[in-house]
């Protein structure tokens, strides 16, 4: 369809992201995340939009982990899969992630909801795969009101699947899925909304 939009293909740059601007912007979310992420020892974690794989290795510095990443560019997938080989990634959309109910301890999207095209779908996914009273941590950019709308308005101009939002507009998208919002943390251009799943009835 004409004005349907498209995702953005990182595939060229996975050999070079974490090295270039885009991997040296993401430090400052993986240290935030890093302070407020809560993991017990041998939890099972799962990143959606994983990229590279850096944040799951820092978090596995940190403690020990059972590791999964889904990511939709192969060749992030491969770096991820080189730099992290004790763990499992997987080629996935974030709206049809090939995981049992329940399956996890913790979910994590690192610079990467924005770019979600179906950030619903990633909710719904999220409440099925997630155990009840599970963690789901999303870090985001955080922008003034007046740069997220002429970013959000460019990004709908040239047609590429990108939207910026603030810690409630994050947070309301879990809650209607069963979520409910515990924390968020910001520095400086960084934010990060914790939501935990609620217990079955």
């Amino acid at each position: 369809m004409k004005n349907q939009t498209k995702e953005f293909d990182f595939s060229r740059f996975a050999a070079s992201y974490d090295d270039g601007t885009m991997g040296r912007a993401s430090k400052r979310f993986y240290n935030l995340l890093l302070c407020v992420v809560e993991i017990e020892p041998g939890a099972k974690v799962l990143d959606v939009g994983c990229g590279t794989g850096t944040m799951l290795k820092k978090l596995a510095g940190k403690t020990d982990l059972d590791g999964y990443g889904t990511d939709l560019s192969e060749e992030m997938i491969s770096e991820a899969r080189e730099k992290c080989p004790q763990m499992s990634f997987t080629l996935a959309s974030c709206d049809n992630l090939p995981f049992e109910n329940q399956a996890f301890d913790c979910l994590i999207s690192c610079m990467a909801f924005h770019h979600f095209s179906n950030r619903d779908g990633f909710a719904r996914e999220a409440a099925r795969i997630t155990k009840a009273g599970g963690l789901l941590y999303i870090a985001d950019p955080r922008f003034p009101w007046p740069v997220r709308k002429i970013l959000n308005g460019f990004f709908k101009r040239i047609r590429i699947e990108a939207a910026f939002f603030t810690l409630q507009d994050i947070e309301s998208h879990f809650v209607k899925y069963g979520f409910v919002g515990i924390g968020t943390a910001t520095h400086g251009y960084a934010q990060v909304v914790k939501l935990q799943r609620k217990m079955d009835k």
